[in-house]
């Protein structure tokens, strides 16, 4: 009788928060503030787009925290959805993040963190490539080691990360003298000018990714209590900081100027504050925040194909775990390919193949929250609700409800301005259910 080996449960709060904040916080944080600023047309109206897309981005958390605690299971988005509407609108989820949009953001952090590093060592744009390769490659290799190691380098990163920004915050509450607040932008209205809507729009896509830390319930200590506590604290985190490197940047910068100097604004800031070497430690911890969060997610995306691999709906070598280090091994592994093939062969289409799966991402991130409510209404009609003993999403139903209304806001939004996009991002979800069918079939999934 063959040996059952399981998931190794030794992630804690600390494993949590560090994903949370890792795998948000890349180089959005430094170099999102024009962007926002010139759809939103002030500084005063920035910062609020920002907090606005914070409070939505926590009510989501606070939903999905509560989703999870009722169902904590390994794979996230893809088993939340699975046990509220079904295998078929499961494997869509799974489907969409795991052959789409998970090699094409890995290939995407990784192929921009090797452009700086090119940058940053003197070296030709055209050795970027290979750089991308070595980046995925070590963080392959990370992964196939026990899960703690994982972890261990993601808290690592992560605790580095937040060095640079709290200099940004810093530096521009104490010594930047320019009003933060009241500034508007006096230029002449381009496409780029979508206004405050789009503003949240833009914070709403730069908040995206916390829900990964979902993918390793299974491998958590006591995911009841702590995946709730990992999502809440580290998505209220990750929303000071961006709101306060924003704050410290405008506050340190005026708006013409951040305008004019689009990504490279921090970098003014952080070389204003400590002359050159202040901007190349800045570029060096860029690139250390984007390897934690090409660690976050290659930590995190292959749980997904493990869990669709064990409910017998993707190809069962994905479901093995090693003996020694009890990781889906070949999972990862699978992953790491795809993404290495995409960084090689289809480098100038990365950012938009992961752009066109977040709408259909979304989808499901709409239907998850409103799992709040299924889930609440199922336990009361079976006797099962144990709301003293699991966690609960506070105000109910105002929060689930702002998720929702964010989630639709999201979805309209991406129609209105990119129907192109959203029709291709629909036909890759659908390109899916031959594969469902075949999977369902040859293993015969019954549920």
């Amino acid at each position: 009788m063959q040996e059952q080996i399981e998931l190794k449960r030794s992630m804690g709060i600390w494993s949590g928060l560090a994903l949370v904040i890792g795998t948000v916080i890349g180089s959005g944080i430094f170099f999102k503030q024009a962007g926002v600023l010139q759809d939103a047309g002030s500084s005063t109206m920035a910062l609020l787009a920002w907090l606005t897309g914070g409070v939505i981005t926590l009510a989501a958390a606070l939903s999905i925290a509560e989703v999870g605690a009722r169902l904590p299971k390994t794979g996230g988005l893809y088993s939340y959805i699975e046990s509220l509407y079904g295998p078929t609108a499961g494997f869509l989820t799974g489907w969409m993040q795991v052959i789409v949009y998970a090699p094409a953001v890995i290939a995407a952090i990784a192929g921009y963190a090797a452009f700086l590093t090119a940058n940053f060592l003197g070296l030709a744009p055209r050795d970027a490539s290979w750089i991308a390769v070595i980046y995925i490659l070590f963080v392959v290799t990370i992964n196939l080691l026990e899960n703690r190691v994982a972890a261990g380098f993601q808290v690592l990163t992560t605790s580095i990360k937040l060095i640079p920004i709290a200099v940004l915050i810093g530096y521009g509450l104490f010594f930047g003298k320019v009003d933060a607040l009241g500034q508007t932008v006096h230029q002449v209205a381009t496409a780029q000018n979508g206004g405050f809507g789009v503003a949240i729009l833009a914070t709403l896509f730069a908040y995206d990714g916390w829900i990964l830390l979902a993918n390793i319930a299974g491998e958590m200590k006591n995911p009841r209590r702590d995946l709730p506590r990992s999502l809440i604290f580290g998505v209220s985190i990750v929303v000071f900081a961006y709101v306060g490197v924003t704050y410290g940047v405008f506050h340190a910068l005026p708006v013409e100027q951040i305008v004019k100097l689009q990504n490279n604004a921090t970098f003014a800031v952080a070389q204003t504050a400590f002359g050159d070497f202040g901007g190349r430690a800045l570029s060096l911890g860029i690139i250390i925040s984007m390897l934690g969060t090409l660690n976050g997610k290659m930590l995190a995306f292959p749980r997904m194909a493990y869990a669709m691999a064990q409910d017998g709906l993707f190809p069962k070598y994905l479901s093995k775990l090693t003996k020694k280090t009890q990781v889906p091994t070949n999972a990862i592994a699978s992953v790491g390919i795809l993404a290495i093939l995409l960084a090689i062969f289809y480098t100038d289409g990365v950012d938009r193949l992961s752009d066109l799966a977040i709408f259909a991402i979304w989808i499901f991130y709409t239907a998850a929250f409103f799992g709040v409510f299924i889930l609440r209404r199922k336990a009361k009609i079976d006797g099962t609700d144990k709301l003293d003993t699991l966690f609960k999403s506070p105000l109910y139903p105002l929060m689930p409800l702002v998720a929702i209304f964010g989630a639709i806001f999201v979805l309209y939004s991406t129609i209105v301005s990119d129907i192109y996009g959203v029709s291709i991002s629909l036909i890759m979800v659908l390109l899916g259910l031959p594969v469902f069918f075949y999977y369902r079939k040859k293993n015969n999934v019954l549920r």
